[in-house]
Parts: C-alpha cells; sequence; structure tokens
C-alpha cells in the first residue's frame, strides 16, 4: 500500500489522527507532573519526550497548540518546575485515564488514584508509584510555526531512581523497571530486551555487551 500526501490530506480527521500517532512506532510515555496556581497538582501523560542533550542534561516536551485547559503547560510557564513520571504495567490504566479532560482545579492524582510525592524545595509533584522519578526546570519554549505547537525544552535537576536498576556504566534498565512503551494515543506495550551492543565504528563488527 502506497499513501500519497494528497490522499493524506483527504482522509477522515479521526482516521488520519489515528494513523499518524501510531506510524513512527512505539514511544516513550512519562506521566508529566505540575502544580497549579492555587496550589492543587496537576497530572497528564504524554508520549512526545525527545532526548536533547547530556550535558548540560536536556529533555523536551511536544505540546498540542494552547488550549483553555491547557493546564500542564501553563503551569510549567507560570512555575518553571515539572516532573517525568515511567508508567509501569502496575498502574498503566490509572496513567491513561489522566488524559480525560478534567475540569481545571481538580488534581488528577486523586481522580486517577496515583499518590502524590513532593521533595524539599521543588515545587512539582512526583509520582510515587514510579519507579524512574525526573525533576525538571523550564529552559525554553520553542513555538513550531508550522502547526502551532510548542517545544518545551527543560533540564534534568533531580533524579530519583532504584540504584538497582542503573549498570555500572550509568545504563538505566527500563526492561528491569517494567517501564511501558505507547504506540499511538492508547495501545500499550511492554517491551522486551533483545541486548546492549557496542560502540559503533568503522570497519568493525558490533558485539554484545554483557
Amino acid at each position: 500500500m502506497d499513501i500519497t500526501q494528497q490522499e493524506i490530506q483527504k482522509m477522515d480527521r479521526s482516521f488520519r489522527s489515528v494513523m499518524i500517532n501510531s506510524l513512527p512506532g512505539y514511544k516513550c510515555l512519562q506521566l508529566v507532573g505540575t502544580t497549579a496556581e492555587n496550589g492543587h497538582s496537576n497530572l497528564g501523560l504524554f508520549n512526545s519526550i525527545v532526548h536533547l542533550g547530556a550535558s548540560p542534561a536536556l529533555l523536551g516536551i511536544v505540546f498540542r497548540p494552547k488550549s483553555a485547559d491547557h493546564d500542564t503547560l501553563s503551569n510549567i510557564e507560570r512555575s518553571g518546575f515539572y516532573t517525568l513520571n515511567n508508567v509501569t504495567a502496575s498502574f498503566f490504566e490509572q496513567a491513561h485515564q489522566t488524559s480525560a479532560r478534567y475540569e481545571s482545579g481538580f488534581s488528577e492524582f486523586a481522580e486517577c488514584g496515583l499518590t502524590e510525592f513532593f521533595i524539599p524545595g521543588f515545587d512539582a509533584p512526583f509520582v510515587a508509584e514510579s519507579p524512574v522519578k525526573i525533576g525538571m526546570n523550564l529552559r525554553e519554549i520553542l513555538p513550531v510555526r508550522v502547526n502551532g505547537t510548542s517545544l518545551v525544552i527543560g533540564e534534568i535537576t533531580h533524579i530519583s531512581i532504584n540504584s538497582a536498576l542503573m549498570a555500572s556504566d550509568g545504563y538505566i534498565d527500563h526492561g528491569k523497571a517494567g517501564t511501558v512503551t505507547v504506540s499511538g494515543l492508547d495501545s500499550y506495550f511492554l517491551g522486551k530486551h533483545m541486548a546492549r551492543l557496542s560502540y559503533a565504528k568503522p570497519g568493525l563488527s558490533p558485539r554484545r555487551l554483557p
């Protein structure tokens, strides 16, 4: 099957959205925690997290065009603090429910049965159930003019993780953590580890790392 740009543009809007969202395959899945101006905790599910660099340690999130009920982006802009929390099989259904359009002032933690976790001096909630928790500080918001979305760039300022999940070279074992990934907006998967491979160099075949 070959699909042209013109055919994509003529598709039913819902069909096109499902197809394009699932087209790239498995994506990183994170619960983003923020605090509203009234002090309520906010939690939203995102699959648009991207690695931008390790020095400084930067991660990006793509946000859809602003709307009146887009509390997560507004909270990040106001406070400058937010958290990223991995999702596991033990609570992926609660995580999925956080994507519902709850009215401002309601905490998705309470509505969806997840537990807030705070650390001193950091104005955003972590998800206690997540084995990999990341504290972020806003650095920059870049407008994506072609479709009105925004790329929110943050710097990692805190990591909370069980030491058993980190290898001696710094590798985080998300298989051992039980991290869930997603294809599209609603199809969840547990990753199956195949192998870690050595650093690629010309003329050398990759070897499997222990």
